[in-house]
């Protein structure tokens, strides 16, 4: 069998990991990867220029593929959070590439899920694992969504843009919460605002505006709010974070679930993205599969699903290197 060299990337708007891969028998090997911070840089373009120089060597790249954090058009993609629309074929013919293809970042994710062991995964619900469709929801930067679809023999992963769905109060405070939020965002309330880093933000920043007690967490070399909130919760330090990420699980539960009812998703459902693993111990606490659950009548169907959350960050860097080593 010959090897292949591919390219990958996993675009987002926080980070930018890329690696080179030799994919050998089906496997893939790295040759080379690096990290960058995605708002430093005015483009993809100069990020892969800065990583092809600092490899040790030049290799022969037969294709790149990269997982981008938004909706695909015709190979081309505006990042949702970030300045940048990338344009595939501009890519490869700056660069000299024979084939490059843009893949929404969760469905890249999606396609990554082939390169995990079991060790990679951490089980929130063992469920009753069936032939059928499955789902994967990603909470980082923003809110990703994707499915797998079942066609009889294998999944394969398809985009949605579902992150940006109308958020769906279900209780009085959640009615609240959507009503502060609608005046900040000047109307429509995606579930992204509120799963996500900046959604946790988001909900502390509504319980502090009903609150009169003082929090003294943050300091003014505080980059990442949400990383801050959800220490000083997981440690006990402040009663207004801890609320902030109880409310957080509660509402990322509720809207996996909603994912998993619309997809059938009796194949599982995959927690991916940056926090996830972060907060592990609260996904297990229970409350997050409690919220999965609570849809009245199709309680059961859900408690029988699979829940698991993905552990290895490398994940969302191997799904588009699977998916050129498809095309090759």
């Amino acid at each position: 069998m010959v090897d292949h060299i591919v390219l990958a990337g996993d675009i987002g708007g926080t980070k930018t990991n890329l690696g080179i891969f030799r994919v050998a028998q089906q496997q893939l090997v790295c040759l080379y990867e690096s990290r960058y911070h995605s708002a430093e840089y005015t483009s993809l373009e100069d990020i892969l220029k800065q990583f092809l120089a600092s490899a040790d060597e030049t290799y022969p790249i037969e294709y790149a593929c990269f997982g981008v954090a938004g909706p695909i058009d015709d190979n081309t993609c505006q990042i949702t959070n970030l300045p940048w629309f990338i344009v595939a074929d501009t890519i490869e013919q700056q660069f000299q590439w024979p084939y490059v293809s843009l893949l929404n970042d969760l469905e890249a994710n999606a396609w990554g899920l082939d390169a995990l062991s079991e060790d990679d995964f951490t089980t929130l619900n063992t469920g009753q694992k069936l032939a059928g469709n499955a789902a994967i929801i990603a909470a980082g930067t923003g809110l990703g969504e994707a499915g797998l679809f079942w066609d009889g023999g294998q999944h394969i992963p398809f985009a949605s843009e579902g992150g940006h769905s109308e958020f769906s109060p279900n209780s009085e405070q959640d009615f609240l919460l959507q009503q502060f939020l609608s005046k900040k965002y000047q109307g429509h309330v995606s579930w992204e605002r509120l799963v996500s880093g900046m959604g946790l933000v988001n909900i502390y920043d509504f319980l502090c505006s009903q609150s009169t007690v003082p929090t003294g967490i943050f300091n003014d070399e505080q980059h990442d709010k949400a990383e801050a909130i959800s220490k000083a919760a997981l440690s006990g330090q402040d009663p207004l974070c801890q609320q902030a990420l109880d409310w957080f699980v509660r509402l990322y539960g509720a809207e996996a679930g909603n994912q998993a009812l619309k997809l059938l998703a009796k194949g599982g459902i995959y927690l991916g993205g940056g926090i996830a693993p972060k907060i592990i111990t609260k996904l297990r606490s229970g409350a997050f599969m409690q919220a999965f659950c609570d849809k009245g009548r199709m309680r059961p169907l859900l408690e029988a699903m699979p829940v698991k959350v993905i552990m290895n960050d490398k994940a969302a860097l191997y799904g588009p290197a699977i998916y050129a080593t498809k095309q090759l």
